[in-house]
């Protein structure tokens, strides 16, 4: 029997407490919240608050769960070669609680913007689609599956709240 591979990864939008959330420019991706794959071993809460401190500098803790997105697709890789498979990712509320804003290996910028300007930064659709998710946060979980041909297009196949 052949097991089914999925990349986890969690998402971390980081509120500071004074209407603003922290972004962070990727070198590949532009303009994003922080988050990115669990490690071997290590879980969600762990993981997203791991990856918010590297890319950003900032500690923070987990609030909530807003959204379990699910991108179905295969494409390939930034290489070019390698096929990736389904990504499962959740995305958690987050409060900052310390450290100073900083860039890492991944990062070249971080920066503290206001919740209404956010999309005024994100350029990635499946990104924009995921802050979106947590804007319109209603206190029930969303579910998205969604699926990408390129980092430029994002189409929805189903959103439901659970």
């Amino acid at each position: 029997m052949a097991f089914p591979t999925h990349i986890v990864s969690a998402g971390g939008i980081v509120e500071d407490g004074n209407g603003n959330i922290l972004l962070v420019k990727a070198h590949d991706d532009g303009w994003v919240y922080p988050g990115g794959i669990t490690e071997v071993g290590e879980n969600l809460i762990d993981g997203v608050i791991r990856e918010i401190k590297e890319e950003s500098g900032i500690d923070a803790t987990v609030s909530h769960l807003i959204s379990v997105i699910s991108n179905t697709a295969v494409h390939k890789w930034y290489d070019g070669v390698t096929d990736v498979p389904t990504k499962v990712m959740f995305d958690f509320v987050c409060r900052a609680v310390g450290g100073e804003l900083a860039t890492s290996d991944e990062t070249s910028e971080s920066k503290w913007v206001p919740k209404e300007q956010v999309l005024d930064w994100i350029t990635l659709p499946a990104i924009r689609m995921r802050y979106e998710s947590y804007l319109n946060y209603n206190g029930s979980v969303n579910y998205i599956e969604y699926v990408t041909a390129t980092t430029s297009e994002c189409r929805v196949k189903l959103e439901r709240r659970v």
